[in-house]
């Protein structure tokens, strides 16, 4: 196997299913002094067996309560959803809608939203808040990562006040084109400033483990085995 790493993203997000995982991911991004780029313990694969790799698309929400005796000097209170339906047609291949800036309890994704971003070739979704239509939604094996199911709407209750901007959840930045990884471990962001060093180093450290564990296997202490590999 090459140390090159593919210039074009299909390869590369393949090559990293087949060998990468997001602790060891978040393991190296820690040895670069970039401590706080997993996201909260609480965003969680809908099914364990999903898996997320893509380009961040980030999307701003907002509890928005509306109530048609104060509409409000934006124009917002009587635009159903906000700008979430843009925001969802502008996704491209391989990118994921991840939301932030919400508080209320409510769906920010269900079925028909994963209809649509299939057909654009989209990679994921990663929700700070809930998804409905699980049944669907698994059905459709798409990878979906938030704080559960909820079938609340959000409709009267949140909009898209923005997208393709910086977004924050828990202490992780997400800007837009930086790449995410999901997995039943959770999900890691990697900062497009640090991506080709960070991959060099993951798959190095993912290689390196392989050879640790069979040296283990084969009656090695860990303490040897962290003597001479320094992978553990």
């Amino acid at each position: 196997m090459t140390d090159r790493l593919p210039n074009d993203d299909v390869e590369l997000f393949a090559m990293m299913r087949r060998e990468l995982f997001s602790s060891v991911i978040g393991d190296v991004l820690d040895t670069q002094g970039l401590r706080h780029q997993y996201l909260p313990p609480n965003i969680r694969p809908l099914s364990d067996d999903m898996v997320l790799i893509g380009r961040a698309m980030p999307v701003l929400e907002t509890d928005y309560f509306v109530d048609p005796a104060l509409p409000g000097a934006s124009g917002l209170a009587a635009k159903p959803f906000g700008l979430m339906f843009q925001a969802l047609d502008d996704l491209k291949p391989n990118e994921i809608y991840v939301t932030s800036g919400v508080c209320g309890a409510y769906a920010q994704w269900g079925e028909m939203m994963t209809t649509r971003a299939r057909v654009l070739g989209a990679a994921g979704a990663v929700l700070n808040g809930y998804a409905r239509d699980t049944n669907g939604v698994r059905a459709l094996n798409f990878p979906t990562f938030c704080h559960g199911s909820y079938g609340q709407d959000q409709g009267v209750r949140g909009k898209v006040v923005d997208y393709r901007i910086r977004v924050e959840i828990g202490q992780a930045a997400i800007e837009p084109g930086a790449i995410l990884f999901g997995d039943v471990d959770g999900v890691v962001c990697i900062p497009k400033a640090a991506e080709a060093e960070t991959l060099r180093l993951a798959f190095e450290k993912a290689r390196g483990e392989k050879r640790v564990a069979k040296a283990i296997r084969e009656g090695m202490s860990t303490v040897e085995a962290w003597e001479k590999f320094g992978i553990m």
